[in-house]
């Protein structure tokens, strides 16, 4: 009798050992997979080339706007919960919405703009309700190429644990009405830790290349910059974008560069109620980053705010983090930042007119 029980016992103790080791047992295979499944290329991808590339004039106006569209899932109804807010996603009809507004403003712009760099596009994402943005937004530009480079491509996110963030498959999208000779993606250097790493952005940059009548070429650069680091990755980033355009301009080069910095231009002072810096380490790109090429930005409107709450324009904290950088052999003529009052995109467009020397 006593060997009976002392065995039932060993069972009990063996099967909530059992049960105790399941979940970590569980988490270890779910770390494998995503280990062995994370999205991180080390080398630069070409995603599309031609023989067939359009010359353009090396003195021509060049329209140029950017826009971080937020998935059209962070519009002035969301907070969000990696910024201190609740919610994890928005419905699937303001999603919708959101894309109806951000493709009937690209449509209206058309008419006048040459290259469109836009921001956390979603191909199929939990997050948008697996709406394939890209392939929406080119068909509503339907006399423009499209070109698209991966920076966020996660097969689960697991966190919040409740509502989990699911799937995401997302990028940087450039539209052009003008065929260049090579779109590549560059990836940039640095990301955080191991596991967190593997469910974060793969941060990088996307180049299009086109040919001018004098035989420089033309470089437009779409890029989306870390957001939640301490500024060690964003200095990283910023060393080699300069590494690379400097050796651009160094060839003869023309090189415009536009995107969502995470970051304040140089020397920027704000002429709007509600502005913080929008980095943890607090301050702007430093002064001396670039000689003699210029920054493309205005200070009247912010282009970003916290998504800590619902948007609320006497409360709500906003930014100025997207911009343009040129190189010393293009004009600045005008900039726009386009006041949406934040009602599809946690993002403003901004607008410049630039013109080649």
């Amino acid at each position: 009798m006593k060997s009976t029980t002392k065995n039932r016992k060993k069972k009990i103790t063996k099967i909530i050992l059992i049960i105790l080791a399941l979940p970590i047992v569980l988490f270890a295979l779910f770390l494998l997979y995503a280990t062995l499944a994370d999205y991180n290329p080390k080398k630069e991808i070409v995603v599309y080339e031609s023989n067939e590339a359009d010359k353009l004039k090396s003195d021509m106006e060049i329209n140029i706007m950017l826009w971080n569209i937020g998935y059209c899932g962070l519009g002035a109804d969301m907070d969000f919960f990696y910024d201190g807010g609740e919610q994890v996603r928005t419905s699937k009809e303001q999603t919708e919405k959101n894309l109806k507004a951000v493709k009937s403003f690209l449509k209206e712009k058309s008419s006048e703009i040459d290259f469109f760099l836009l921001q956390e596009v979603d191909k199929k994402a939990k997050r948008s309700y697996k709406i394939n943005q890209h392939e929406e937004i080119l068909e509503t530009l339907s006399n423009y190429k499209g070109f698209f480079g991966i920076n966020y491509k996660v097969f689960f996110i697991p966190t919040p644990p409740t509502k989990p963030y699911g799937k995401v498959l997302a990028g940087l999208a450039t539209y052009s009405k003008y065929n260049p000779t090579k779109a590549t993606r560059f990836p940039f250097p640095g990301n955080y830790s191991w596991p967190m790493g593997l469910f974060m952005l793969d941060r990088c940059f996307l180049e299009n290349r086109y040919i001018l009548d004098n035989g420089k070429e033309l470089i437009i650069i779409n890029t989306h910059n870390s957001a939640y680091d301490d500024g060690t990755l964003k200095q990283q980033q910023n060393e080699y974008l300069k590494k690379h355009i400097l050796q651009e301009y160094q060839n003869g080069n023309y090189v415009i560069v536009g995107g969502d910095w995470n970051q304040c231009p140089p020397n920027f002072k704000p002429d709007f109620d509600g502005f913080t810096m929008d980095n943890e380490t607090r301050t702007n790109i430093a002064n001396d980053y670039l000689i003699d090429w210029k920054w493309v930005f205005q200070n009247k409107t912010p282009t970003n705010r916290r998504v800590s709450g619902i948007y609320d324009k006497t409360k709500t904290l906003t930014t100025m983090i997207d911009f343009f950088v040129i190189s010393p052999n293009i004009n600045e003529i005008s900039i726009e930042a386009i006041d949406f009052n934040f009602q599809n995109s946690d993002h403003q467009p901004v607008v410049a007119k630039l013109k080649l020397k």
